[in-house]
């Protein structure tokens, strides 16, 4: 057992409670897979990470769910970059992250951390039928047809017609199954759609979303900032958004309002990549002592 320092940081908001939590674990990404996702579960968060060395950019992160290692998350970049900030580990506004989706550059803008996401992958569209099912919804609440995105990990894009169908949606896991399978994921993979609104959760808001997960995961994702950016390039792309830039909302409905300001990097047409912007707060840090070889 080895102690590790960790700082605790609700991401894409300036306050306490707000948006989504992460536990940034310093110098321990050497830790085994059943380690990291063990200690998920004891914090009951959706993600956390852990840092350590990198020979490709200034530091490596690895992202975690209870259930699996993912290639990249959006809130948990924020979080760590915020804990570095916090601690001093790194000078000057620019970063680069190695992470298993590649390298991420990360630019500070004064108190706004904003990563550049890769270029978004378009995937496999699926049925409006399967997804309404997979959401407990009428198919006609969706205005668009659902889509995979990846903009470093995939998810089915679904726009919904307003807040009140986006407010009813519930996740059945027998046909989220099914789209899992669509997208050629098995066992563990799930493919939990994103759900997304036009209309903000406030006046400043451009778009209001929602993240249901399947066990062991919590019920519901606050924030998704890598889901926020693979939902701004399918809105780019299908042009259901007429700003190069505008503000994504999540979480409100939980208690724990989020805000990201997403910008395109490219034209609609050919997109290289999507910025992601948004503020961490760190709540609390100390240390916590880990097996390093189970």
């Amino acid at each position: 057992m080895s102690w590790f320092d960790f700082d605790w940081v609700d991401a894409f908001t300036d306050r306490a409670f707000g948006g989504n939590g992460c536990a940034v674990v310093h110098d321990a990404a050497h830790l085994s897979d059943a380690t990291c996702m063990a200690y998920v579960q004891e914090t009951s968060l959706v993600e956390c990470t852990f840092t350590g060395p990198s020979d490709v950019a200034d530091i490596r992160v690895r992202y975690f769910l209870a259930s699996r290692e993912i290639p990249f998350a959006g809130h948990p970049t924020i979080a760590t970059v915020a804990a570095m900030r916090s601690r001093g580990l790194f000078q000057g506004d620019a970063l680069t992250l190695e992470t298993g989706a590649g390298i991420v550059d990360i630019r500070l803008n004064g108190d706004e951390i904003e990563m550049t996401q890769i270029a978004p992958q378009f995937g496999a569209q699926v049925p409006v039928e399967l997804v309404a099912e997979t959401i407990g919804l009428p198919t006609d609440a969706i205005i668009s047809p659902p889509q995979f995105v990846s903009t470093g990990l995939p998810f089915c894009i679904t726009v919904l017609r307003d807040h009140a169908a986006l407010r009813a949606a519930k996740l059945v896991e027998g046909p989220l199954r099914e789209v899992a399978a669509k997208a050629g994921f098995s066992g563990s993979d799930m493919a939990e759609p994103f759900l997304v609104t036009l209309q903000g959760a406030t006046g400043a808001g451009d778009t209001f979303s929602r993240l249901l997960l399947a066990p062991p995961s919590p019920p519901e994702d606050p924030f998704t900032g890598s889901a926020t950016g693979a939902m701004a390039a399918y809105l780019w792309k299908y042009r259901l958004m007429d700003k190069d830039s505008f503000i994504a909302e999540q979480g409100h409905d939980m208690g724990r309002p989020g805000q990201a300001t997403v910008t395109r990097v490219g034209p609609p047409e050919a997109m290289t990549g999507i910025k992601v912007a948004g503020r961490g707060h760190v709540l609390m840090r100390g240390q916590v002592d880990l097996p390093e070889g189970v």
